[in-house]
């Protein structure tokens, strides 16, 4: 009897499940190679700090961008490492841009890098990961 793979996409994730009434539901542009792009409005439920998003959030919608991407370009990968760097307070209520790309990948990692930058065009983080290949697609 056939197993179920077991990273199968149920629609729950938090940052992107279209079944998840308290998640965030991001959705994505696709329509550059190696690029994935989005949008995201932190509320009040999301912030550390009274009025600043908790760089935890942060981290969470751009590690889903990145890996997102990867699963597009046919890579199904997960992550395996991810570095945060927060460079300027990211507001409760602002519109972020959200940007993805892919680095370079090899046959069994695939390196993406992905940005978030408010209104203004400021930059307020940039991600690195390192995702594991399961398999090509």
């Amino acid at each position: 009897m056939p197993t179920k793979p077991f990273f199968e996409d149920d629609h729950w994730c938090y940052a992107c499940g279209s079944e998840n009434k308290h998640g965030l539901k991001l959705s994505f542009d696709h329509s550059q190679k190696e690029q994935l792009t989005s949008t995201v409005t932190f509320s009040k439920e999301h912030q550390g700090f009274k009025g600043v998003v908790h760089g935890g959030m942060l981290a969470v919608v751009l590690d889903d961008l990145m890996v997102n991407l990867a699963w597009r370009e046919n890579c199904h990968a997960v992550t395996g490492e991810l570095n945060l760097r927060l460079k300027k307070p990211a507001l409760v209520g602002e519109p972020l841009s959200l940007l993805a790309w892919v680095v370079k990948k090899d046959s069994k990692i695939i390196y993406l890098e992905s940005s978030a930058k408010n209104s203004k065009g400021d930059l307020v983080a940039l991600a690195k990961a390192s995702c594991v290949i399961l398999k090509e697609a």
